[in-house]
């Protein structure tokens, strides 16, 4: 076995679920030593209660390993913009997104002293980034040609660098292919994993309804904030005239909106009922606090009165301004 008495060292793609920690494990049960890396961004599924980022966290301490947790965005909007290998059913860059994760990952190898790369992925599972071709262009891309260790689906693999050197032992691999999950619930059996999370979070631009709002901003931005693309998430959203207005549905989002708001912002209520909270971002011209004060009684208590007054005001002032719309239906102010 070549390098026998010479430690190996390897970087692991850790999410947190459990594909990503069975090849952890099978790696490091054949005496690799693993370093473990992390990807967040704003466009990922989980929640508060169950972040890939914590997850990847419990995972490194239980396998004593180091975690680095790359924080990825700048350089993500710009392949949601000019994605080079086209997007799936929304606006999702797959194939481009693990190219940019993957360089993120080789020079991570570099500065660690790593030899190779371990992922979770199972050949057949995500159907744009994990087929035989899309692999060897991500790998080719990325600078990691023969360089990728896939423990999961190696037997139906083209052998990697490290298999053929013998720093790993291929015969101890697996030949996963497809959705199911049965094949990893079996295996993470076998090595003692009683307590693995759900399959790790997918990604909110595969989703057609959060696609289009995030289209809509960035046909408004160059360049959004982490927090324009939080604000995304919640509420009603309108793009009026270039500028944006988002709605709340509930208290919470109500909360959220108002925690989300920035120095330039304004805030805005029905005076004498209950209902939305609303933001503008943006300029505010008098034609859009108008229409944002409609939006917000429309969607209050006071919607059959024939005239309300709405507040409004900056997040960093206390005093408020007031508007008088008068109410009358109109389909143009339903807002997904």
């Amino acid at each position: 076995m070549e390098q026998k008495n010479k430690k190996i060292k390897a970087v692991a793609m850790l999410s947190g679920g459990l594909d990503s920690r069975i090849a952890v494990r099978m790696v490091q049960e054949q005496g690799v030593d693993v370093v473990a890396l992390n990807y967040v961004t704003p466009f990922c599924t989980c929640t508060s209660k169950s972040s890939c980022r914590l997850e990847a966290k419990k995972a490194s301490v239980e396998y004593g390993i180091e975690l680095k947790t790359f924080y990825v965005f700048e350089d993500f909007i710009h392949i949601i913009r000019e994605p080079k290998h086209g997007s799936g059913s929304g606006i999702n860059p797959c194939l481009d997104c693990r190219i940019l994760m993957f360089k993120k990952a080789k020079e991570y190898m570099d500065e660690m002293g790593a030899s190779f790369l371990v992922t979770g992925e199972v050949l057949g599972e995500r159907p744009m980034s994990q087929r035989p071709d899309a692999m060897i262009t991500i790998e080719n891309e990325s600078g990691l040609s023969g360089l990728i260790v896939r423990p999961l689906s190696a037997k139906l693999l083209k052998p990697s660098i490290p298999e053929e050197r013998g720093w790993v032992d291929r015969k101890k691999f697996l030949e996963i292919e497809g959705r199911s999950r049965k094949p990893q619930i079996e295996m993470a059996e076998k090595l003692g994993m009683g307590d693995y999370p759900c399959p790790a979070g997918g990604c909110l631009l595969t989703d057609k309804d959060f696609s289009r709002r995030m289209s809509d901003l960035l046909s408004i931005t160059d360049m959004p904030s982490r927090n324009d693309v939080f604000l995304l998430k919640v509420g009603r959203q309108r793009f009026y005239q270039g500028k944006r207005i988002v709605i709340g549905r509930n208290e919470k989002e109500n909360q959220r909106i108002t925690s989300l708001a920035r120095e330039k912002d304004l805030l805005m209520e029905a005076a004498d009922f209950t209902g939305p909270t609303t933001l503008i971002r943006g300029d505010h011209s008098d034609d859009i606090i108008l229409e944002a004060a409609r939006l917000t009684g429309a969607y209050g208590k006071g919607r059959d009165e024939a005239k309300l007054k709405i507040k409004y005001w900056s997040p960093k002032s206390i005093e408020n301004n007031y508007v008088e719309i008068e109410m009358k239906e109109s389909e143009d102010l339903v807002i997904s």
